[in-house]
């Protein structure tokens, strides 16, 4: 998670008991075995916590809502605790002109980036630079038009 003051917050979650979805395809996607995640993630209650205290009311957007939204649901269930932001799909504050330049302007800084890692909080630095981009300078798509 990347906040509008670039502000990042990302943890390695302890698997609750009952939760076994984590497959070999996510273990290879984020290169983190359940046993590593048992030992040195950090339990549900704490990142719900966390996450209400840097984002108390506020809306925070989501490339991957349909993903996110459930994913979230589990976490703040399994913390009991209730979340104090909304989140919402990125498509609600996206342009039809931001849509179009979406996918060339998120591979252009993708490969500036150098993403190999998959991590939230990286991914959320990429959707906030690609949006900001296709926000503020649409018409400079071009990999000498990033900043970083």
């Amino acid at each position: 998670m990347v906040t509008y003051l670039s502000q990042r917050y990302c943890r390695l979650i302890q698997p609750e008991a009952d939760w076994r979805h984590w497959t070999q395809e996510a273990q290879d996607l984020h290169g983190i075995s359940r046993e590593i995640l048992l030992q040195k993630g950090v339990p549900a209650t704490q990142v719900c916590i966390d996450l209400n205290n840097l984002l108390n009311g506020q809306t925070v957007y989501s490339d991957g809502w349909v993903v996110d939204y459930p994913w979230l649901i589990k976490l703040f269930s399994a913390g009991k605790q209730q979340m104090k932001f909304r989140l919402s799909p990125l498509e609600n504050i996206l342009s039809e002109k931001q849509m179009e330049l979406w996918h060339d302007t998120h591979e252009l800084l993708c490969a500036s980036m150098d993403c190999t890692r998959h991590r939230a909080s990286c991914d959320a630095e990429l959707v906030q630079n690609v949006y900001m981009q296709t926000q503020h300078n649409p018409e400079k798509l071009s990999s000498a038009s990033f900043h970083f």
